[in-house]
């Protein structure tokens, strides 16, 4: 996929990797810090003596606990990272109280993590994951322990810990505290026979945070803040789970979205902890763009930064976590862009911030060098916070009160005095503010104004319709709604001052504003995507259907801001498989995905052509792949259904044959869908399942279901109108027959046109052999000879009656002019069953072969595809087949490869002149030519 960033850039955009970008150094980093950084892992050289004589000297914390531990001092001084690492973690083996257990083992980690960073021996990242793997350790055995407590033999069952914060993310520090959440199921929490659910869970809840948090002779183990949980001020410690779903379907405010961002199962049940935040994932990411997490985290930054009362630049005081251009403000800023995107790009939801921001770069929704420059800020800021804490073991933050203070951090860190800090603290504070400041809109000028160059009568009737839609349309009856037009206002007013008819396209504008149930997130993505009103309006004056589809469902916008949306569809099994990506597994839920995918790219197919990205051809092509990938989806989501209620036969098995278009591999954005359904094996049987069905009957309700999954509308609009009148028998025959029984039908009882129409079938579903199968039938039934004589009767009668019962729509309806499509295909189909060649289901191919044989001239393939292709361009643009707005005539002229639309429309004539030639060539029929 590829993504367009806010700055304009595109780039293909992979997975999230972790750390792709290079590592260089961060601003004011020695070249000691710089190879250091490099470091992967805890045995490479490091200068072990210095750091433990640096953590002696200037760690109190840090001296006394190489005095009880002295063990572990000596192994350090030899090297033996790993070793002591392995010691420190079984430090609390052997006793009996879980508390006692784990406040050695979190003294013994501290040491040797502590040392092993100041040694260079121990990359950041894995200081953060070994805390925060030892931080869900002893928040498991503390809910464990509090639980056998009260009900010795009992277990952690119904009782969860989820990890958010630094936790959840694996980038706990050294002095951190725990931001768990501690939910409950009622019906499986162990408790006493005469203890309620919510009564247990709550003496559970206070009993693990006192064992963690008090300190003893031995320290302490974590301290908890349980103040993330929903409406902390006045719930229990521990919430039930549907009271918590509760809570984020209804009441959660974006702050608690952004900390979800961050979440893990992390303690207790995991297994139940983590189908609660399946649950929720609606709550997090959503479904469709979501810029108005701007706004939020703009209020919530401007909260934050009023409540800081500490100094603006890195001096005494100073805190590197809430100040300007701190931790918190480049976790805010890949979390923001993680909720603006996230939904419909999951390889964006990783929790780590490093991670998050070389995702973001790698989708180019963000500037790589941005990246690089907060993720390197990242990394050092949080070393330099663990300089803090290692000190004397506290929750700190803030660069210290005394100038003797910050020389002994900075001695400590290796740095030559206080001085040193705080230059590189003010540097790497002062990128990131900027940065951060920029996603927030600030310092953008003194009154934010723009300047517009209109027409002053065209602005005058523009602002006038302004405050006729401020009383009268719903998508800006609410402030927020009307503050965000008012920012996109200006930009809007000019891209319709542009428009080649001004106000053509500010009554299209004003009738598609009249339809959006909402519109703040919409009038948000304009403003940060100023070039994407441009397309909208284009959409909107150029192609009726695209702009009706546009109004309907705004979230197709979303699509456009990725550069794929320029880019024809993939092949048929990836966008099949995109289709089936349903992070929900019900049915409905498929259904939606697969229509919310279909929509997607037959939207951005629409906009390829009148943006002319493509040949109408290619467009074609595309559709097509699109509706394949469709109906392979829906086939099996319905199949699977089905199969759960009355199973399967045994060797036998639904196949779909496509003609027409669909056959022939190139749709239009009207065309519908000939399919005919088909299945292998003996008549005779009965399906295995719960409910068995014979046959016949399985696989006909089998084909009404999956009709039902191409056809039925649901929350995410309609997909596509299925014909199967070219099965056998039309409408009086049953809906899906066998093999044989098809064989049959073709050989001996349908009629011509019927053979006429399987010249252009094609197996698009079931297995290899059952389609190789089929299109062998297929090609036995268009291979048998044939009366050259009757043929071209029956072509000629059919050719009579379709002028008659239908007439063309309009001067333009290229399909149904003499000399147009039907008549080229009517030429095509007679010679391929007379002469028993070029049996090929795309038209194009099939003419070629014909032209190689001497029985067209090779110029009729032109003039076959430049009326297909205008075919496909008129569809959207004029559906009704008559002249196409003035607008529009210029863009229908180059998409068709015309540098003027008279030029066109001569061309067009001129082919349909060639074609009606041909005809009388072979059927002496004069045709007159409109």
């Amino acid at each position: 996929m590829r993504v367009a960033n806010r700055f304009g850039t595109v780039c293909d955009a992979g997975q999230a990797v972790a750390h792709p970008l290079p590592r260089g150094a961060a601003a004011g980093r020695t070249d000691r810090d710089e190879s250091r950084s490099h470091m992967t892992g805890p045995d490479m050289a490091g200068d072990w003596q210095s750091a433990i004589d640096r953590a002696q000297k200037h760690s109190p914390f840090l001296r006394l606990a190489l005095e009880r531990r002295p063990e572990l001092g000596e192994m350090l001084k030899k090297g033996q990272g790993d070793e002591a690492l392995a010691v420190a973690k079984a430090s609390g083996e052997g006793a009996e109280d879980t508390g006692l257990a784990l406040r050695r083992e979190r003294l013994s980690l501290a040491l040797v993590l502590g040392v092993g960073d100041l040694a260079g021996a121990f990359p950041l990242a894995r200081i953060m994951k070994e805390l925060s793997a030892f931080a869900d350790r002893a928040l498991d055995s503390a809910m464990l322990a509090a639980v056998r407590h009260r009900v010795p033999d009992g277990d952690t069952t119904g009782f969860i810990g989820l990890a958010l914060g630094k936790q959840g993310a694996g980038e706990l520090n050294y002095s951190s505290d725990i931001d768990p959440i501690l939910l409950f199921d009622p019906d499986t929490l162990p408790r006493r026979e005469r203890d309620e659910p919510g009564e247990a869970a709550q003496r559970y809840a206070r009993h693990l945070v006192e064992l963690l948090s008090t300190r003893t002779g031995d320290g302490y183990v974590l301290r908890v803040d349980l103040r993330l949980r929903p409406a902390s001020e006045v719930s229990p410690l521990a919430l039930s789970f549907n009271g918590a779903i509760s809570h984020y379907e209804s009441s959660a405010l974006a702050w608690e979205r952004a900390a979800f961002i961050r979440s893990r199962a992390a303690a207790g049940d995991i297994a139940a902890g983590q189908r609660f935040l399946d649950d929720i994932r609606p709550f997090v990411w959503r479904k469709s763009l979501d810029f108005t997490a701007i706004e939020e985290i703009r209020r919530l930054t401007a909260r934050i930064r009023s409540a800081y009362d500490g100094p603006r630049e890195p001096r005494p005081g100073f805190d590197i976590k809430r100040g300007r251009g701190g931790i918190r403000e480049i976790e805010f800023y890949a979390q923001t862009h993680q909720l603006i995107y996230g939904g419909r790009m999951p390889a964006l939801r990783c929790k780590g911030t490093r991670e998050a921001l070389d995702a973001l770069a790698a989708a180019q929704i963000i500037k790589p060098d941005d990246a690089q420059l907060l993720g390197e800020s990242y990394d050092r800021l949080r070393t330099i916070e663990h300089r803090f804490q290692m000190v004397d073991d506290r929750q700190t933050h803030e660069v210290p009160a005394n100038a003797d203070a910050i020389d002994n951090v900075a001695h400590l860190d290796g740095l030559p005095d206080g001085a040193a800090l705080l230059d590189e603290l003010g540097r790497i504070c002062g990128a990131v503010a900027q940065v951060y400041d920029d996603l927030l809109g600030e310092d953008d000028g003194a009154d934010g104004a723009t300047t517009v160059n209109v027409p002053q009568a065209f602005e005058d009737k523009f602002r006038a319709r302004v405050e006729h839609w401020r009383g009268t349309i719903r998508a800006l009856r609410s402030g927020e709604a009307r503050k965000a037009f008012a920012a996109m206002q200006p930009d809007l007013l000019q891209a319709l001052a542009d428009a080649p008819e001004p106000a053509r396209a500010l009554a299209r504008w004003e009738t598609f504003l009249s339809r959006l149930p909402s519109a703040i997130n919409l009038f948000r993505l304009f403003e940060e995507r100023p070039g994407l009103l441009d397309r909208v309006l284009r959409i909107l004056t150029r192609a009726q259907p695209l702009a009706d589809e546009l109004a309907r469902r705004p979230e197709l916008l979303d699509a456009l801001i990725d550069a794929s949306a320029l880019d024809l569809p993939g092949e048929v099994n990836a966008l099949a498989a995109r289709m089936a990506r349903s992070e929900e597994s019900d049915y409905e839920a498929r259904l939606d995905r697969l229509r919310q995918v279909v929509g997607e790219e037959r939207f951005a197919l629409g906009v390829q052509l009148i943006e002319c990205r493509h040949d109408p051809l290619d467009i074609a092509e595309g559709l097509c792949r699109v509706a394949e990938a469709a109906v392979a989806t829906g086939a099996d989501s319905a199949i699977r259904e089905f199969q759960a209620a009355h199973g399967v036969i045994p060797d036998s098995e639904l196949v779909i044959l496509g003609l027409g278009r669909l056959g022939g591999g190139a749709l239009t954005h009207a065309s519908d869908l000939d399919i005919v359904f088909l299945f292998t094996g003996d008549i005779g049987l009965e399906s295995d399942g719960p409910r068995p069905l014979s046959t016949a009957l399985y696989y006909n309700r089998l084909a009404t279901r999956v009709t039902a999954a191409l056809t039925v509308p649901t929350a995410e609009g309609a997909l596509y109108e299925i014909d199967t009148r070219l099965r056998p028998e039309g409408k009086q025959g049953p809906l899906a027959v066998g093999f044989e029984a098809f064989a049959k039908y073709q050989h001996e009882s349908a009629w011509t046109w019927e053979h006429m129409a399987l010249a252009r079938a094609r197996p698009i579903y079931g297995s290899d052999g059952a389609r190789d199968a089929l299109a062998g039938i297929v090609r036995d039934v268009l291979t048998a000879p044939r009366d050259a004589a009757k043929l071209r009767d029956d072509v000629l009668t059919m050719r009579a009656g379709v002028v008659k019962a239908k007439p063309p729509q309009g001067p333009l309806d290229v399909k149904l002019l003499r000399g147009g499509l039907m008549d080229s295909e009517f030429l095509i189909h007679y010679l391929q069953l007379r002469e028993r060649i070029a049996l090929e289901p795309a038209l194009e191919k099939a003419l070629r072969t014909l032209a190689d044989a001497g029985l067209l001239p090779a110029s009729h393939v032109d003039d076959h595809l430049a009326l297909t292709r205008f075919l496909v361009a008129e569809r959207l643009f004029a559906p009704d087949g008559s002249e196409p707005l003035e607008s529009t005539r210029a863009v229908m002229a180059k998409a068709c490869g015309h540098e003027t639309y008279p030029q066109l429309v001569a061309s067009l004539y001129e082919s349909r002149r060639n074609i009606a030639a041909q005809w009388r060539a072979h059927f002496g029929d004069e045709l007159e030519i409109e």
